[in-house]
């Protein structure tokens, strides 16, 4: 195989267990559309398996603890760090950032294979649901995950001390840091030994012993499940600390996943080869800010002051998302397309639209335009035969009318309310408690938001919807904005 890695774009890495922040993902999901698109297209796939839609028990409501999901159904956990960290690539890529390489730990390497192309994500999350599945019939949710301060040498001394065959060095994360999967019972061990010997054990948020040899019996029938599924060559490499090798546009994915099961995680190799080729990035794409703590220590000895490494759904000091000033950050370092790209974009392929609509259509379908670009171009490459698109038939436009925006619609929203309880305007702060504070009781608040979506053109909501949820004016307006945007969208790309 060619090797396609390259030091212009920065290397892309997707967390595995514990990869998730349901606080993070609700800040990015108000201001990134991406966010709600990546989960509506699992939503199909939820559906359709259990008739759930995983989006509104992680986008709406209060923010999703990931310890309660892997209480409540540790297939929501999986497909809600799967789903983040796909979210967070698109939104990286809508920016204009082109990686050199994508790197997946654990689960994460599922994420990583369907951002470059590999699967679909509505096939990728059956992956993700069939791997959960599969260990699940195992009755292996006993097992647990430990990550303790020693070296993989030291952890595998103590593996060899409990002497229980089904414990395991799961990953290699740095030289003082290795997680270990196995039963119950010799987890507990491996506690005991190391509170005496003075190393710290910290339980790790995992719904299964991942990693382990324990998982064998598993791992054919998980690859018949997914053989079928439709693969593609990756079209950016995809560096796997699993293999410890990149992924080959020959290789039978299926079986490749299954080799998951059992086979450990080289994080620390993976990431000081990466850097070893020239890359000098690393952005962790998805929940948290787990691997961007560990990147610097896997390089701890061998990286310089050029080491750069960002992280995107986590927040920092007084909850603040940290994925704005990362795009600010790769746009400094011209990593990202910048402004006047885009632009071109806009005037060249979709003049019609104001800046603010192509905001929210590159949002919805600029990763899926740039992947048919690639996939044309590598066809065109190839000298595959093009279809002939040079006299399409005319098509009417089908766009309905511009998306108000939030202040906008805030304002007209304000002034129905007002009108109906013959309240004064400024009462509606955006923040004021409609029941609590106003004294506007559900049936009213339930007629209210009928007659404000009637006067937007909005269908009716499904039977599920919660009122319980949107109990401010700012609720409300955001709701509005975001179904008028998809019913925007919806319009345009029928």
């Amino acid at each position: 195989m060619t090797d396609t890695t390259t030091t212009s774009g920065p290397v892309l890495v997707f967390p595995g267990q514990g990869g998730f922040d349901g606080m993070a993902l609700q800040q990015a999901g108000h201001r990134y559309p991406q966010i709600r698109a990546v989960f509506e297209e699992i939503d199909r796939v939820t559906t359709e398996q259990y008739g759930r839609r995983v989006s509104e028990v992680l986008l709406d409501g209060r923010p999703a603890e990931l310890p309660q999901l892997l209480k409540d159904a540790p297939w929501v956990s999986q497909l809600a760090i799967y789903g983040a960290g796909l979210a967070a690539h698109r939104i990286l890529t809508d920016r204009g950032v082109r990686p050199g390489a994508l790197v997946g730990h654990s689960l994460g390497e599922i994420t990583a294979l369907v951002a470059a192309g590999a699967y679909s994500v509505e096939d990728g999350a059956l992956i993700v649901l069939r791997r959960t599945a599969a260990i699940a019939g195992l009755g292996t949710r006993g097992g647990s995950m430990v990550a303790l301060a020693a070296s993989p040498d030291r952890a595998a001394h103590l593996v060899a001390l409990v002497g229980d065959p089904l414990l395991a060095v799961a990953t290699e994360n740095h030289d003082t840091q290795t997680v270990l999967s196995g039963p119950g019972d010799a987890i507990e061990h491996v506690r005991a030994i190391a509170a005496r010997l003075g190393i710290g054990c910290t339980a790790l948020d995992a719904a299964f012993a991942f990693h382990n040899p324990a998982l064998a019996e598993a791992a054919p029938a998980f690859a018949e499940a997914i053989e079928g599924l439709t693969q593609h060559a990756p079209r950016v490499l995809v560096h796997s600390p699993i293999l410890r090798r990149a992924y080959e546009p020959t290789d039978d994915l299926a079986q490749r996943l299954a080799d998951h099961f059992t086979l450990p995680v080289g994080f620390s190799t993976a990431i000081r080869e990466l850097y070893g080729r020239g890359h000098r990035t690393f952005v962790e794409t998805g929940g948290r800010a787990i691997l961007s703590s560990l990147v610097p220590k896997a390089l701890r000895g061998i990286a310089g002051d050029d080491l750069t490494v960002l992280s995107t759904l986590s927040v920092g000091r007084g909850d603040v998302l940290r994925l704005p000033a990362t795009l600010t950050a790769l746009r400094d370092a011209g990593l990202t397309a910048g402004d006047d790209e885009l632009d071109a974009v806009h005037r060249r392929l979709v003049p019609a639209l104001s800046p603010g609509e192509f905001a929210a259509f590159w949002a919805s379908a600029g990763g899926r335009i740039t992947g048919l670009a690639e996939e044309l171009a590598q066809a065109f490459h190839d000298g595959t035969p093009q279809p002939d698109v040079t006299d399409p038939a005319p098509v009417a436009d089908p766009r309905p009318a511009a998306v108000p925006g939030r202040d906008e619609l805030l304002v007209a929203v304000r002034e129905l309310y007002a009108q109906a309880l013959e309240y004064p305007e400024e009462v509606f702060t955006p923040d004021a408690l409609l029941e609590a504070e106003l004294g506007v009781d559900s049936v009213k608040q339930v007629e209210l938001l009928s007659r404000a979506s009637q006067q937007f053109g909005l269908p009716p909501r499904s039977s599920d919807f919660r009122l319980a949820d949107y109990g401010t004016l700012g609720r409300i307006v955001e709701l509005l904005h975001d179904e008028l945007t998809r019913h925007r969208l919806e319009g345009s790309l029928a």
